[in-house]
């Protein structure tokens, strides 16, 4: 290699190498250090600190507010079906489309399941998200007719006047933010655990 050659190889790799590194090592600043730390600090502005918002009944958590959990109990409130059986750890849907013959049947074992734990409610009478699953597996919420339609067989059980759990669920229900933005909904957890504080 001529000197000429080795000269301009040189300036070429100051040219071009150099600013790739320095480049690099600030988006490494970026990206794996001050973004992260800004992140957790606004966590820490959050509900849970950042660690998420737990549920606590009798001194001891039951759960998270954000995390959907099983209740299959008549004396309890049902949440919205889940794909991955409610493992927090796997989160995730069905791929099955709505036309495929396996989720319809899955959908209608659903139905019918609902309709013998709640002999009062007819078919029409059922909110889709009590009978089809979330995206994520792990939806917390449902809407305020998810809850009310099964206010009847809650009562009934727990002994309680279908007036005195419309009214826990009327309490739990929280409105869209600003009443714009999103849904009315109602946290199954935080129901469920109002309904076990209730003295008769």
């Amino acid at each position: 290699m001529s000197q000429i050659s080795y000269l301009k190889s040189k300036k070429e790799m100051k040219t071009y190498l150099l600013p790739s590194i320095k480049l690099t090592l600030i988006l490494i600043v970026l990206t794996a250090g001050i973004y992260p730390l800004a992140i957790a600090g606004m966590g820490k502005f959050t509900p849970g600190k950042g660690d998420g918002e737990t549920i606590t009944y009798k001194g001891r958590v039951v759960g998270y507010a954000n995390i959907g959990q099983k209740f299959t109990k008549d004396e309890y409130f049902w949440g919205r079906p889940s794909a991955v059986d409610y493992n927090a750890a796997g989160s995730g849907g069905s791929n099955k489309g709505p036309s495929n013959p396996d989720y319809l049947k899955q959908v209608e074992g659903r139905i019918d399941d609902f309709l013998k734990h709640n002999p009062g409610v007819t078919r029409s009478q059922i909110p889709a998200e009590l009978v089809t699953a979330s995206g994520s597996g792990l939806d917390p919420d449902l809407s305020p007719a998810g809850a009310k339609v099964q206010v009847a067989r809650v009562a009934k059980v727990r002994g309680l006047s279908v007036d005195a759990v419309n009214k826990l669920v009327d309490e739990h229900t929280e409105q869209p933010l600003l009443g714009l933005f999103g849904p009315a909904k109602v946290n199954v957890l935080k129901l469920n655990v109002a309904l076990d504080r209730v003295k008769k």
